[in-house]
């Protein structure tokens, strides 16, 4: 799979809510990098299942919210980078938040994909602008 276009599909249909992408586009194992608000480890789930939980857990507290590329994809190797901007509006259920459901928020993040040879993501770090977003809603 061109990775390119591997990318495209990643934001494009998985990250605006098309889920079932995710068994095609990330291998068995596939490994996220991220720091977890519970604490756990990122390493303690893996696969296709993983990528979806993470994929509803961010897309929740919102009644609506799409991805877009601002950015790239950089391709070099078995890696992809890209900047992505999310726009949405606020539906309620962050703790600690005092904006109204149907707050229009706007926050960005960074992608970083390795590949594995037949092309499926493998890994995958992401930094998003949480404290940004925390702003709109009141929660800091």
């Amino acid at each position: 799979m061109d990775l390119k276009n591997a990318y495209d599909r990643w934001i494009g249909e998985l990250w605006n809510g098309d889920l079932a992408v995710a068994d095609e586009l990330v291998t068995d194992d596939f490994l996220i990098h991220q720091a977890r608000a519970d604490g756990e480890p990122s390493e303690a789930q893996r696969g296709p299942a993983a990528l979806r939980a993470l994929v509803e857990q961010g897309r929740a507290p919102f009644s609506a919210i799409s991805f877009s590329v601002e950015a790239g994809p950089i391709t070099e190797g078995p890696s992809v980078a890209c900047r992505w901007r999310a726009i949405g509006t606020y539906a309620g259920g962050i703790p600690g938040a005092s904006a109204e459901p149907g707050t229009e928020i706007t926050f960005g993040g960074i992608d970083l994909l390795r590949a594995n040879a037949d092309g499926r993501f493998a890994e995958y770090w992401v930094s998003s602008d949480g404290l940004s977003l925390m702003q709109q809603l009141g929660a800091i």
